[in-house]
């Protein structure tokens, strides 16, 4: 079975047995515009339930490690067999600083894409951050043994993606070709359930409440044209207010990706979508109060 390459800030793995109780019986394309980890697509295709799908994310370095898996496995996984990858801080630290340096540039793309690996699986918590200048700056993890990518797991990932187009846009732009019948499932950084919480910040440009509120505007406009669409988020009034024609189903979920184990439990999500499914039939939400 596969299992995503990266460990990612919001990653659905914890939550998927409930996303599958609630995806469509049938649809043509899956859209994922916050794919991340993409542990809902990874799942779908396990169960051989995708047939195409359009995938995207803001974070260049992440899209970057999609598309070398996609074109370039074979070079990846020679990347990787670096003998330098060792799991201490000197080293991870030397990595890093190179990681900065070519961050972003084309000519190195298979480099980034093992470097982004390695970080990944040795930096603190499995987090991305950056810093003003857009330089990775998450301290060492300091774990035991962390494991990188077999090379049976990039063959497998990239024989997933060779039916998916891999787009670095924003989510509504990454949207606009999904049709009537398409799947769109989008799993954006949640809204903080305190004034405290920061779970928002996954790119340097952040995604405050505004953004909420486009990214609700945008699930109506693909709702009356008849587009499946699934959203999950935090469990806030602001959320539920905002998708309140639609059909909202309150989950238990842990969080992984946080700092203190105890608060990584008992958390409830949202998971909205604009179909109910009776009878293993969807029907879809009646909208014509949408703008």
């Amino acid at each position: 079975m596969l299992k995503p390459l990266v460990k990612w800030a919001g990653g659905k793995r914890q939550l998927l047995p409930e996303l599958i109780k609630r995806v469509p019986s049938n649809w043509d394309t899956y859209y994922e515009p916050f794919v991340g980890g993409g542990a809902l697509l990874i799942e779908l295709y396990n169960q051989r339930r995708l047939k195409s799908a359009v995938i995207s994310d803001l974070n260049e370095e992440l899209i970057n490690l999609y598309k070398v898996v996609k074109n370039n496995p074979a070079e990846l996984i020679e990347a990787l067999n670096n003998p330098h990858f060792k799991n201490e801080k000197e080293t991870y630290l030397k990595l890093r600083k190179r990681f900065n340096e070519i961050i972003g540039n084309p000519e190195y793309s298979v480099e980034r894409a093992s470097l982004f690996l390695y970080l990944n699986k040795h930096c603190y918590n499995g987090l991305w951050r950056v810093n003003k200048k857009g330089k990775f700056n998450v301290p060492f993890g300091r774990y035991t043994n962390p494991s990188m990518p077999s090379e049976e797991l990039i063959l497998e990932f990239s024989k997933m993606l060779k039916n998916v187009e891999i787009l670095n846009y924003d989510f509504e732009e990454a949207v606009k070709s999904s049709r009537e019948g398409d799947f769109v499932y989008f799993d954006p950084p949640y809204q903080p359930v305190s004034d405290t919480a920061y779970f928002t910040d996954y790119t340097s440009q952040g995604f405050d409440y505004s953004e909420q509120k486009r990214l609700a505007k945008v699930c109506k406009k693909l709702s009356k044209r008849g587009v499946y669409v699934m959203v999950s988020n935090s469990n806030t009034d602001e959320i539920k207010e905002l998708y309140d024609d639609f059909y909202i189903f309150v989950v238990n979920a842990n969080r992984f990706i946080n700092s203190k184990a105890d608060r990584r439990k008992g958390a409830t999500e949202v998971i909205i979508t604009n179909y109910e499914i009776k009878g293993g039939e969807e029907r879809m939400c009646t909208l014509d109060t949408f703008i």
